[in-house]
């Protein structure tokens, strides 16, 4: 069949079963047609409990210049991922709901899905099913669950005085990589000194190991997800914990080499880079300052990274430490439908 067909032609049902027949090629799986869909648990604890989350991605606010439409499907599943791995639950099955312009080809269409389904089989989550409906603009709503003790869930509220605040990245890439694509209209070729800080955008990645770890040892008092930007985290966790607040170190721990460069280049403010970017998906967690040396080692060895980059202090207050000069946080990033 012709790939360049616009999927209008094709019809809501061959295009179920072009999903049924992808995921059937990639995962042997066999997707039952019903009016609901059906997720059996591998010997799960009567105590746990269905934790879920569905972030939706909307092609004019969610997929930048140069991001193809593979990319657009993994990220639309990796920014649900993100959202379960922090709060330390492993994700375990996936329903997604497509909102697909008639003008969108075959081609593309298959992209999408193949993108959503390479994601899925990356981090062991069962792809269930959905629904698709026409809609002026590409829009993927993914539901993503996983099981988990209410006991090893990290909440954001649960931060004391004198906690530190951990992270599993370092912050800038994707404020260069937003830059580049959306100010400069740049690409890698034009700017390949900056290939992360683009590959960042267009192919953001996680890691779930220190949340899992932080989780089953019980040592993180809250965390978040930074896909907001930096400042909004940190000023969602104040929210969450009245009367606390942050001081930010400005140094090595927070700031990716690649950002500095960036912004000494172009002349950009570098707390702007780190504070605004948002999208990176980088993991926040709060711990006791005495625990931060053993569960670093312990992460180091499966893999993952933990870098100390401030302190809860009292007062709901974020400030930055630079220069051995404190100063406050007056920016707090990107909302929906601010002005």
């Amino acid at each position: 069949m012709n790939n360049n067909l616009q999927i209008g032609n094709l019809g809501e049902n061959r295009l179920i079963k072009l999903i049924e027949d992808l995921i059937l090629k990639k995962t042997g799986k066999v997707l039952l047609r019903d009016d609901s869909f059906f997720f059996r648990p591998k010997s799960r604890n009567l105590d746990d409990i269905l934790i879920l989350n569905s972030d939706m991605l909307v092609s004019t606010t969610d997929v930048p210049p140069l991001m193809n439409f593979y990319q657009t499907g993994k990220k639309s599943v990796i920014m649900n991922i993100s959202d379960l791995l922090v709060k330390g639950v492993q994700p375990r099955g996936l329903i997604i709901s497509l909102g697909l312009p008639k003008e969108l080809k075959k081609a593309e269409f298959i992209e999408i899905i193949n993108g959503i389904i390479d994601c899925s089989l990356k981090f062991d989550l069962g792809y269930i099913g959905g629904d698709i409906n026409e809609t002026k603009e590409l829009i993927i709503n993914p539901t993503v669950f996983g099981f988990e003790n209410p006991s090893d869930v990290i909440f954001r509220k649960g931060i004391n005085i004198d906690d530190i605040l951990v992270v599993n990245n370092k912050f800038g890439l994707t404020g260069v990589g937003f830059d580049i694509l959306l100010n400069r209209n740049g690409d890698i070729e034009s700017f390949p000194d900056y290939k992360r800080s683009i590959m960042s955008v267009l192919e953001p990645d996680i890691s779930g190991y220190e949340a899992l770890i932080l989780s089953e040892r019980k040592l993180a008092t809250s965390s978040i997800d930074s896909s907001d930007g930096l400042s909004k985290s940190l000023l969602d966790l104040i929210i969450s914990n009245p009367n606390l607040g942050f001081e930010i170190a400005f140094n090595d721990n927070l700031i990716d080499s690649e950002a500095i460069a960036y912004s000494q280049e172009f002349n950009i403010p570098l707390e702007n880079l780190i504070f605004n970017g948002g999208e990176e998906f980088i993991h926040l967690f709060t711990i006791t300052e005495t625990n931060f040396s053993k569960v670093k080692k312990e992460i180091q060895t499966k893999g993952g990274r933990l870098f100390k980059i401030g302190k809860v202090i009292s007062g709901e207050y974020i400030y930055i430490l630079k220069d051995n000069k404190r100063s406050e946080l007056k920016s707090y990033g990107f909302e929906h439908f601010n002005k």
